[in-house]
């Protein structure tokens, strides 16, 4: 659905990372964790298309969405420069979610960088409030932990220079959870971030057995709606692949679903 959504807040939460709260209450009411919106930040012809935000939560009662995003370019800086009462037009929710845990499921939530923005529903909405395995380069990078933390997760961090946590890369903490796993848990395993960390991650859960855990497989999008074919990804089809539009197949696909190279 097309509708503008006014400016609620718009705050920096560290560094070039922003949260920006709309009024939107169709959406608010509407979307599942995983789900995200097209957002057009301006009017004029300099960003004429629209930019993909997965949505890092809402509260359907106050009927406002909230996105967390990095500021990356010109767009992306036009938006953190936006203040209450501004307006954005917002397309969604688009995509396919996230399938929730069971009750006796413990989600474990894979992120990378501000891929922790897009799984924090599931966190906020399982009966199980399960574990975070996030990753980022140092501790600049990390965000949301505190977020998770109030909802009852647990958070397991890891840094490429060691500066939070494990020193290393997430797949670190994933591999110990899956060779040791706690017993009588049953693990619903997420995941998001960049798409190398996702391919490896996916990798590691269809070795595992766990092909039914979920990838976010965000590209860069231009329609939104599965029209122009520029957010193709790979999925298996037999013996070989297809490409599959991330933006209306997607974004998230199970881990056995998607093709890997090697």
């Amino acid at each position: 659905m097309y509708k503008n959504g006014e400016i609620i807040s718009n705050r920096c939460l560290k560094g070039d990372y922003f949260q920006v709260v709309f009024y939107h209450p169709e959406i608010a009411a509407q979307a599942r964790p995983g789900q995200f919106v097209h957002v057009q930040i301006s009017s004029g012809s300099a960003h004429i298309l629209r930019r993909p935000f997965s949505i890092n939560n809402t509260d359907p009662a106050a009927g406002t969405v909230q996105v967390t995003y990095k500021v990356v370019g010109s767009g992306t800086s036009e938006l953190s420069g936006l203040g209450p009462g501004s307006v954005c037009d917002l397309m969604g929710p688009l995509g396919n979610g996230y399938i929730m845990p069971e009750d006796d499921e413990i989600p474990v939530m894979i992120a990378g960088g501000y891929g922790t923005a897009a799984m924090f529903m599931i966190s906020k909405l399982a009966k199980n409030k399960g574990i975070l395995l996030v990753g980022a380069r140092s501790d600049a990078d990390l965000i949301l932990l505190e977020d998770y933390a109030q909802t009852g997760c647990e958070v397991r961090a890891a840094t490429n220079d060691g500066s939070v946590g494990t020193r290393g890369f997430v797949t670190v903490l994933l591999e110990d959870i899956l060779k040791n796993p706690v017993p009588g848990r049953k693990y619903r395993f997420y995941a998001c971030g960049p798409t190398p960390m996702l391919l490896a991650a996916g990798k590691m859960l269809c070795d595992a057995g766990r092909e039914d855990g979920e990838l976010s497989l965000d590209h860069v999008m231009c329609c939104g709606v599965g029209a122009c074919f520029a957010c193709v990804v790979k999925v298996k089809d037999g013996d070989s692949f297809r490409y599959a539009r991330s933006c209306s197949e997607g974004p998230v696909f199970s881990a056995g679903e998607v093709y890997y190279e090697n």
